[in-house]
């Protein structure tokens, strides 16, 4: 009887593959490296003697109770005070141009002009990068802002993180965010009930659109086929793309410097950081429910590209006013007397200030 003899197959030849990387899923670790070493510096310019820890550290340490043999400041009674926001899409259009740095100073000034409302001092600040690719000469510029935003602050930027995710952001998107942590005196916080009916409202003055209403401002640009690079002689000598792009004004020094002139009275009754909601949105929040503000515009001219983005746009005034600062980035409520010492000390300190309002009896709601 034959038998049919087994058949063998030959073995499939071994596959070679390249070992995968990090790398290749579009995350550069060693690039990462390359901007903690690149920004060494910068954060070291932002740093007092309350700073604690190395450069790199998982978490950065600030000391908040300290010797007073050494340092000028100390707190008998501290209200820690913190707060976190971005830029929005502002950074679209530095994207698009190619310009990082400036919107890192935006940052900085969304958190701190905020962080004083309460009459708290910026003590401590960290970032967040969110980025498509990590470039380190970009991201380095990106930080050099919010380090440069901090000097103008005056407080220190202690860490932050940058996060490369090329399958959240497009090639060339990016996002920046901060957190900022501040320190007040329990007696010195500002409280809305403190605002009485006559007094006077100060503003100081804006150095632009800052960072709010940019999806507004994108659309009027795309529909009214502007061109970002046109020198338009009513705003200026600098393209229309660096007027938009202007850093927002940081009003902390000046604020601070304020209030510590004023330990014993409470001259100063109210502020307001005027964001996205403008004048209607923002002046109310520092408002008790039986009084309104009273804004006149005649008494400030907006800044010039204010008045273009309206005509450009077709916006209504009452949207302008809605949407954008139209001018004035800060807001504070005083006592009527002294309304023109605050107008000149805040002058001193480079800072445009005017009367523009006063507050009346109401319900908490601002009028212009």
């Amino acid at each position: 009887m034959a038998f049919m003899s087994d058949v063998v197959t030959a073995p499939a030849p071994a596959v070679i593959r390249t070992p995968l990387t990090y790398k290749d899923s579009g995350v550069d670790i060693d690039a990462g490296d390359e901007v903690v070493d690149r920004i060494k510096g910068l954060l070291k310019r932002t740093h007092g003697p309350r700073v604690m820890g190395q450069h790199g550290a998982f978490a950065g340490m600030f000391r908040l109770d300290y010797n007073q043999k050494l340092f000028k400041n100390n707190y008998r009674d501290p209200v820690l005070v913190g707060c976190t926001d971005g830029v929005g899409t502002k950074v679209l259009l530095a994207a698009e141009r190619k310009i990082y740095d400036t919107v890192g100073i935006d940052c900085v000034a969304m958190n701190v002009n905020d962080l004083i409302v309460q009459g708290a001092e910026p003590l401590f600040f960290l970032d967040y990068l969110g980025l498509s690719k990590l470039d380190p000469e970009a991201t380095a510029k990106m930080i050099e802002g919010v380090a440069k935003g901090c000097e103008i602050a005056g407080c220190a930027l202690i860490g932050g993180e940058c996060a490369e995710m090329p399958d959240i952001y497009k090639p060339g998107d990016f996002d920046i965010a901060g957190f900022c942590v501040g320190v007040v005196e329990l007696e010195r916080v500002v409280d809305a009930a403190r605002v009485k009916k006559g007094d006077v409202v100060i503003g100081l003055r804006s150095s632009g659109v800052h960072a709010n209403g940019f999806s507004l401002v994108r659309r009027i640009i795309k529909d009214a086929g502007l061109d970002l690079d046109r020198i338009y002689p009513e705003l200026g000598p600098d393209p229309l793309w660096k007027v938009l792009l202007e850093p927002t004004r940081i009003y902390a020094k000046p604020i601070i410097k304020l209030l510590s002139g004023y330990r014993k009275k409470k001259v100063v009754s109210g502020m307001a950081h005027i964001t996205g909601g403008g004048l209607p949105g923002n002046l109310c929040r520092a408002l008790g429910p039986k009084v309104d503000a009273v804004l006149d515009p005649a008494a400030w001219t907006p800044n010039p590209i204010f008045p273009f983005l309206r005509e450009h746009g077709n916006v209504a005034q009452d949207e302008m006013y809605r949407v954008f600062n139209m001018g004035i980035g800060y807001t504070l409520i005083v006592r009527p007397t002294f309304a023109d010492a605050v107008c000149t000390k805040l002058a001193r300190m480079g800072e445009t200030a005017m009367v523009i309002g006063e507050i009346v009896k109401g319900s908490g709601d601002v009028r212009i």
